[in-house]
């Protein structure tokens, strides 16, 4: 049964055992009207998204549940990260994690069906698991969310519950790069051939890197998520016009929504195909550009971790350095600053300070250089990294490491 209305939201939270799990559309598709009103409706449940944007709530009652944290959770006392690999959580709503509700933002009906619109990700297998227990899914309409065609699309029928909401899409604007950024972007840019496979991460590195291949021809786009700089590529004629763009998430810019509504280049892609390493390695030239916040002598990166604390998460980064490195042609990219100005510390060290994020990239890029990794023995790596990658001021110091370590070459 379908309503058009919020009558029946009541009675079917009614239905839902103690403490359920509700599963909600992440990053800037947050359902910002349900989510307010279940959080009135409910006492006590576990609240699972992902990249958890500031206004979720977080109050005693309520668990905060994800596998990547977002700023609406970082810092909650009552946050449960769940550690796994992001094209591992549908597997995760199969087993242990089903949810009992799910909650998403959809589009406005078209032809009797609705979208998912700039957030498909691990939604249809979080839909799939709760069906297949006897869950319930209800959805917020919205017009102004875009009709993106691919896996997010669902007949009405589908849904318990309807509700119809008339407001802007929440964007996000792209940090501004800096001198530092724009010298990595433009190292791993150089990188880039005419005709390979492009995913990149979140961050004003990844961003300056796309930016530097408006030049480039024939390119292809394989990814996770996307923002307006992959708008930037297409309308500069930079990617291949006869292969759609495959994504599983977008966020950006009022413009680039308008441009992905209705549009055929575009292909919404659950996250299973997404970040399935042998699927990415099927892509001529894959190359995965990513950040870090530090990398070891060992070629070791954390992404996730400040200060012990978790920050983000594993995301897709290890899936696709794994596709992209087992592809032909393929490479992983890693850049980041060498020097951390706010806590005065070198980001090359002696052994990363948390659980490891990725492993053995093609090559780490900073501003100083590039280091080339794959395909050399630790020795080299590890010099490679003193000598191309670490800030001046932390050298000798990663030197006096690298001996102590076994890792030191003859110089």
């Amino acid at each position: 049964m379908v309503s058009t209305s919020e009558t029946r939201l009541g009675d079917l939270l009614d239905r839902l055992p103690a403490e359920p799990r509700v599963v909600v559309s992440g990053n800037f598709a947050t359902p910002w009207h349900l989510v307010g009103e279940i959080d009135r409706l409910l006492p006590a449940y576990r609240l699972w998204a992902l990249n958890a944007q500031p206004g979720l709530p977080d109050r005693e009652g309520v668990v905060l549940e994800t596998s990547f944290v977002g700023p609406g959770m970082r810092r909650s006392p009552r946050l449960r990260y769940v550690p796994s690999r992001l094209s591992m959580v549908p597997a995760l709503f199969r087993r242990n994690m089903a949810p009992d509700l799910v909650v998403v933002h959809t589009s406005a009906p078209y032809g009797g069906r609705v979208s998912l619109g700039t957030e498909v990700n691990v939604l249809p297998a979080a839909i799939e698991s709760t069906r297949a227990r006897g869950g319930a899914v209800i959805a917020q309409m919205n017009p102004q969310m875009p009709f993106t065609l691919g896996d997010g699309i669902f007949p009405v029928e589908d849904f318990d519950v309807l509700v119809e909401v008339d407001r802007p899409l929440d964007t996000h604007d792209p940090v501004a790069l800096d001198d530092d950024s724009r010298a990595i972007g433009s190292m791993i840019g150089r990188r880039v051939p005419d005709g390979a496979t492009l995913q990149a991460g979140i961050g004003a590195v990844p961003d300056a890197a796309l930016h530097g291949l408006t030049g480039r021809r024939s390119l292809r786009v394989w990814t996770e998520m996307f923002s307006d700089t992959m708008l930037a590529l297409e309308r500069a004629g930079a990617l291949e016009p006869d292969v759609p763009i495959t994504t599983s998430f977008v966020f950006g810019s009022a413009d680039l929504y308008d441009w992905l509504d209705h549009n055929e280049r575009v292909v919404m892609t659950r996250t299973e195909v997404t970040n399935d390493p042998s699927r990415i390695a099927r892509n001529s030239s894959m190359t995965s550009i990513n950040t870090s916040l530090e990398v070891d002598l060992f070629a070791q990166a954390n992404a996730s971790r400040v200060r012990n604390r978790i920050y983000s998460g594993l995301g897709g980064q290890a899936d696709f350095v794994v596709g992209a490195l087992h592809g032909i042609g393929g490479q992983a990219l890693l850049g980041l600053r060498s020097w951390h100005p706010r806590a005065q510390a070198s980001a090359i060290v002696p052994l990363v300070s948390a659980p490891v994020t990725s492993f053995q990239v093609t090559a780490v890029v900073t501003e100083q250089g590039v280091a080339d990794i794959l395909g050399h023995d630790q020795e080299r790596q590890a010099a490679n990294l003193i000598t191309h990658a670490a800030h001046p001021r932390a050298r000798d110091e990663l030197w006096a490491a690298a001996t102590s370590l076994g890792l030191a070459p003859a110089r």
